[in-house]
């Protein structure tokens, strides 16, 4: 008697939980079509978004120039190369010249290494990071959530 009365205690339990969201799902065709739009409106660099909230943000990300070093504080990100390949930039100090525009930024003192198609890079929270060359074009999947302490 006693086990039935738990494993009810258990099942109601159970029924009362709130059903997990349904998962995201975004075909290859609709990010590819979204990376085109936004070409328009920003060819140096585009994103085609998996799904954003406050917490996290996964998106593609086409980039056909360099843009500035940046860090993202208490945000670490993961890019996986999806496509092209280029000269990334992590770690070191960002260094901003004082009259030029953010997307000069560069970085001193970081490591540099060549990335690929295949590579998979984890940027840890507040690092600076910077594709320092494009090689035409970079394309990856990047993943950036907020750091649990």
């Amino acid at each position: 008697m006693r086990i039935a009365i738990v494993a009810l205690i258990g099942l109601l339990s159970a029924a009362q939980a709130p059903a997990p969201a349904p998962s995201t799902f975004v075909s290859d065709v609709d990010l590819m079509s979204a990376l085109k739009t936004a070409a328009l409106a920003a060819p140096d660099m585009h994103t085609a978004p998996v799904k954003n909230t406050d917490h996290y943000r996964i998106n593609i990300v086409r980039r056909t120039k360099p843009q500035g070093a940046i860090a993202h504080p208490g945000f670490m990100e993961v890019h996986h190369i999806i496509e092209g390949t280029g000269t990334l930039v992590t770690g070191g100090t960002i260094v901003r010249p004082a009259d030029a525009a953010a997307a000069s930024a560069t970085i001193e003192g970081g490591v540099t290494r060549r990335v690929a198609k295949g590579d998979v890079i984890l940027v840890p929270a507040g690092a600076p990071h910077w594709y320092k060359d494009v090689d035409g074009t970079i394309t990856y999947l990047e993943v950036r959530f907020e750091e649990v302490k």
